[in-house]
């Protein structure tokens, strides 16, 4: 879809070799288009910005890194945190519907309605801070392995728009609940590898690394993740 794009002078990403460009397309009136040529692989900048949103989608659920370059470098998507705030409702309803099924109080009194609902957000702030936990971990390893991509102001928030849009994998979470079977627990854990992949390929284009040092950063985000867990168990909390 052209309008997706911006056919102004500004900083552009080829999507093949992340080389810049400082256009998208020419438009030559009357309808007519030209898409730029890419001046070091001489291929076209974004072919994405005629694709169907829809293939767009496909292309992102099977984690190309071509699509991933266009989506963070030749879009003004702004819904990081909107869809971050929704992934982890999801999240959070999905643990709280668990916390509900192990428990066996069937009171319907106003009190226990109450408490169920204070679950429900304590289950979101589980769920807010071991994701910040994850990605502080991640921060910390890519600015120590590499502090030269990660200098300004900017490139911490690019970073950190990437990581939040490639958590979309999350909002699998409800159809897995609603269509329940004995293989929900496989679902789950099939979910969270997808959105594992999608975060280092998310890193992997932002700031153009090979692919062990994004699944590093990330095996150490998990880490540091997992020990929020453990603190929260050890409080007695069920998370």
């Amino acid at each position: 879809v052209v309008s997706c794009a911006m056919a102004v002078l500004g900083a552009y990403r080829c999507i093949e070799c992340n080389g810049e460009a400082t256009e998208l397309y020419r438009d030559y009136q009357r309808g007519v288009l030209r898409i730029s040529i890419c001046k070091s692989c001489q291929k076209p900048v974004d072919k994405y910005i005629e694709y169907d949103p829809v293939i767009i989608l496909i292309n992102a659920v099977l984690c190309k890194a071509q699509v991933y370059r266009h989506i963070l470098f030749n879009t003004k998507i702004n819904i990081h945190g909107k869809l971050c705030i929704f992934c982890l409702l999801c999240e959070a309803y999905l643990r709280w519907l668990q916390l509900q099924d192990s428990s066996q109080n069937t009171d319907p009194d106003d009190l226990i309605r109450y408490a169920k609902e204070w679950d429900f957000y304590r289950m979101f702030g589980i769920a807010s801070l071991e994701q910040t936990s994850f990605f502080i971990g991640i921060f910390i390893t890519l600015w120590w392995m590499t502090p030269e991509m990660l200098k300004k102001k900017s490139d911490f928030i690019l970073l950190l728009k990437a990581l939040l849009l490639s958590t979309y994998g999350k909002l699998l979470l409800i159809p897995a609940v609603i269509w329940e079977h004995d293989y929900t627990p496989l679902c789950l854990a099939f979910i969270k590898v997808f959105v594992l992949i999608s975060n280092s390929q998310a890193i992997r284009v932002t700031l153009n690394l090979n692919r062990i040092l994004p699944w590093f950063a990330i095996f150490v985000g998990l880490i540091l993740e997992n020990g929020v867990v453990f603190l929260f168990q050890k409080m007695g909390w069920d998370v």
